[in-house]
């Protein structure tokens, strides 16, 4: 499509005009990476860090963040550009200009087998070899990959994607726009097991897992269901791949964590929580919203709002940075400190001699 077409249609969807330069009629093909883009395609620059990258870029267009000297640096290399408040944000809208993921017309493939008692709703998509059990709801415009196992009493909400081998056990609630990645578990056994002398007694798990509307799972995830009431993931909340959540937590709106993340059970989070990679929590502890845990952190208590921690345990980030500083330095250290030791010695007297102060 032309630039031209191209800005047009982001106007629309940001509801403003948008400042441009360059030669708004030559022809965008796709998008790409600043450092991998080649002519014909659209790029974008995040922010003043980025700016060099100007410079060297192959791209025809970019999505510039507001301020004269990018455009000055685009306008020197006659690279057609766009101002953005979020260049980020524009570039992926641009993005969903060009691409849209694979998402097959609406029918029930005949191999999959469906109990009578299940509700589905209109223009659903379910695939190959699909297993749909007693008493489940599927609202409209679902779409249901090859080789999903729904259990019974599950409830799913309208557009949501369950992908490919992904296992919804029973009485799972899943919300509207919910989407979940290959190989997801939602609504598995929480680990409940009783001590008792001779071993341990299970303890069943009767209680329920509650997706809000807009939860994201990535690849195997795991989200358990708790001994009673409910684990509960709040409102357009993102799950990278790999992450755990364990039995009973509850988890706030607008929350995000990366890969390898575990929570035990009984973890709360605030609203707009994010946790690095590999972040564990300890059971039972709370974190507080808007708060950011750095990734690999160990977590084994309770964190106030609106703050930043790194390390294990997990401590507050300006002091991990100073600790982090020391570490390396920790041998170094010990030497100057066994050195001061031993001069300390040399300067004292023996344990069986006497002070200048005893002698008087």
């Amino acid at each position: 499509m032309k630039f031209s077409e191209l800005v047009e249609k982001l106007s629309a969807a940001t509801g403003r005009a948008l400042k441009t330069g360059g030669n708004q009629s030559i022809d965008i093909v796709g998008v790409a990476a600043i450092n991998e883009a080649s002519p014909g395609t659209v790029s974008y620059v995040e922010g003043q860090k980025f700016a060099a990258q100007i410079d060297t870029t192959q791209a025809s267009a970019l999505i510039l963040p507001r301020g004269d000297e990018f455009a000055a640096r685009a306008n020197a290399r006659n690279i057609t550009w766009v101002e953005a408040p979020f260049p980020r944000l524009m570039f992926a809208q641009t993005i969903a200009l060009f691409y849209q993921p694979f998402k097959p017309a609406p029918r029930i493939h005949p191999s999959a087998v469906i109990d009578p008692s299940a509700t589905i709703g209109e223009a659903v998509s379910i695939g190959a070899h699909v297993v749909i059990q007693a008493s489940v709801t599927i609202g409209d415009n679902v779409c249901i990959h090859p080789n999903v196992v729904i259990y019974p009493g599950v409830q799913i909400g309208d557009r949501t994607t369950l992908h490919a081998n992904c296992v919804i056990q029973e009485r799972t609630q899943i919300g509207a726009d919910c989407v979940i990645h290959a190989g997801a578990v939602v609504g598995s056994e929480g680990f409940g097991f009783v001590p008792i002398p001779d071993g341990w007694y299970k303890m069943e798990q009767s209680g329920i897992v509650v997706l809000e509307d807009g939860v994201e799972i990535g690849c195997n995830s795991t989200i358990d269901r708790p001994a009673v009431g409910e684990t509960r993931l709040g409102r357009n909340t993102k799950l990278d791949n790999l992450i755990h959540i364990a039995h009973g937590c509850r988890i706030g709106q607008n929350c995000a964590m990366a890969a390898q993340v575990g929570l035990a059970g009984g973890v709360k989070l605030g609203n707009r929580v994010l946790l690095g990679g590999q972040v564990g929590i300890a059971n039972q502890f709370s974190v507080g919203d808007n708060t950011q845990i750095s990734a690999q952190a160990g977590v084994l208590s309770s964190i106030a709002a609106n703050k930043i921690v790194s390390g294990s345990p997990a401590i507050d980030h300006e002091i991990f940075l100073r600790a982090a500083t020391i570490f390396p330095r920790l041998p170094e250290m010990r030497r100057t400190l066994r050195d001061l030791k031993r001069r300390v010695d040399q300067l004292s007297p023996p344990d069986n001699e006497p002070t200048d102060a005893e002698q008087a």
